[in-house]
Parts: structure tokens; C-alpha cells; sequence
């Protein structure tokens, strides 16, 4: 087996350990923000998958990896954006009249 595979792997390994640990540790309330910050941030995995595909891969299993991770990652991004912008809403304030002032009467 060759090295640079198992270090990649073990990296792999101790990356997602590390991640779940990190984000079993958040709060409820603080949990949605930061997944959407953190799936706005993945716009740069797009951008590079974009990159590497246009500079030119060799295989057509390597350009098939790299659309389903540029559609992935593109559903994410915009995904974090609509989880933050539903969560925003909740903080605006409600016009003052209409027809939620006559329901109260």
C-alpha cells in the first residue's frame, strides 16, 4: 500500500473526528449561524473545483468527481445562505398594523 495513501486516509480520519468533536460541542443556539457560516465558506471548495476542472484533468472518472463536488458544493453554499436568511427573519420586526392588529382584537 502506498504511504502518501495511508497518510491521507489517517488525515482524513483525524479531520472528520476533529470536526464532529468541535461541533458536538456547539450550543443549540449557536449551531445554526455557524453552519451557514461554514457552508458560505464552502464557496471556495466550488471556486477550486472550477479551477482544477478548467485548468484540465486527465480521466473521465477525475471531470465526473469534480461535477458531482461542484453540484454539491453549490447546493450547500446556497442552502447556508437560506438557512441564514430564514434565520435573520425570524429577528425582523412585524409592521405595526394590518390585519395582524385586527386578529388581536
Amino acid at each position: 500500500m502506498d504511504p502518501g495513501l495511508v497518510q491521507n486516509l489517517a488525515v482524513l480520519v483525524l479531520a472528520g473526528f476533529l470536526g464532529f468533536v468541535v461541533i458536538s460541542k456547539v450550543p443549540n443556539t449557536l449551531h445554526t449561524p455557524l453552519m451557514s457560516g461554514t457552508n458560505a465558506i464552502h464557496g471556495v471548495v466550488v471556486l477550486a473545483a472550477l479551477v482544477v476542472l478548467g485548468l484540465g484533468v486527465e480521466g473521465v472518472f477525475n471531470k465526473v468527481l469534480l461535477v458531482v463536488a461542484i453540484i454539491f458544493g453549490t447546493i450547500n453554499v446556497v442552502g447556508g445562505f437560506l438557512v441564514t436568511d430564514r434565520m435573520l427573519a425570524m429577528f425582523k420586526h412585524k409592521p405595526a398594523g394590518g390585519a395582524d392588529k385586527e386578529a388581536d382584537r
